[in-house]
């Protein structure tokens, strides 16, 4: 297995202040720079962004991006609302010709708006647009959209530890030829949260927690190399707030031991960082 191959470098808190467990806020444009440098070095070739990420894209467009292939997502606001004035705005923003995929941020929009599906064929034919894609959410969405045959070139889906709702769904379109790209390997940091910290909302995971505190600065390579055995996985998004989590995150996965058995089915809403409590 190629480790290096199946990294793609999320890029939220290059534009936000995210995650749970976030503890440098916001990343500056000067670690921005020297996260993409270390990035090409280590052959890291996916950075996924979206026009949702406040200023990820301009942040982005300040680099050189010649050497990565950029992954946007967009939303579709209104029928009138065209695709081409989000992706000619991602594309300014973040200062390159083209994008490798774009992809639907709300999955439901393409059943909402048929047409803008075509549009971004057009798009793909004019080689603004390598891959059209669909990021879900939850699994009623992928339901909804493959009953009406939509095939898309790319997903992106959730999956980690504790995650696998989309794994019979991934297995299955990777076979079509789809490619799988999935995000929150840490489920945005709660996994290496303090149980105590938390709120009586996280009282089911708690004990995972607690257990999973005994690999300490293990835990991230470990979570990482779960996810990236699986062969039907192409991609494992996972963004840093400083240079030194994505060298430290790189080296520790080399080295990880694997991650105890563990039987136990979660609630949603702990598995889904939108409906926790703000």
């Amino acid at each position: 297995m190629s480790v290096i191959y199946k990294i793609g470098l999320g890029t939220v808190q290059f534009g936000l202040p995210y995650g749970i467990n976030n503890k440098h806020g916001q990343t500056t444009e000067n670690e921005v720079a020297l996260i993409l440098k270390y990035a090409k070095e280590v052959g890291i070739e996916i950075l996924d962004t979206a026009s949702a990420y406040g200023i990820s894209e301009n942040v982005l467009g300040k680099n050189n991006l010649e050497k990565f292939k950029i992954v946007s997502k967009f939303f579709v606001k209104n029928k009138e609302n065209s695709s081409v004035i989000d992706i000619n705005k991602s594309l300014k923003a973040l200062n390159v010709n083209s994008l490798y995929g774009y992809l639907f941020h709300k999955p439901l929009d393409v059943l909402n708006y048929p047409e803008k599906w075509d549009e971004l064929n057009s798009f793909k034919e004019k080689g603004f647009i390598k891959k059209i894609g669909i990021s879900f959410n939850e699994i009623k969405e992928i339901d909804s959209v493959f009953s009406r045959g939509y095939l898309p070139d790319i997903i992106q889906v959730p999956f980690n530890y504790l995650d696998d709702r989309f794994q019979s769904y991934m297995i299955y379109l990777k076979e079509k030829g789809c490619e799988i790209h999935t995000r929150s390997p840490f489920l945005q940091g709660l996994l290496f949260t303090e149980p105590k910290s938390l709120s009586s909302f996280f009282g089911e995971i708690k004990p995972i927690l607690i257990q999973l505190q005994q690999f300490r600065g293990e835990l991230p390579g470990m979570l990482l190399k779960y996810c990236m055995e699986k062969p039907f996985i192409d991609k494992v998004i996972f963004g840093v707030e400083t240079l030194a989590q994505l060298q430290k995150n790189v080296q520790n996965i080399y080295n990880a031991k694997n991650l105890p058995a563990i039987k136990k089915e979660l609630d949603e809403n702990i598995l889904i960082p939108s409906k926790w409590p703000k």
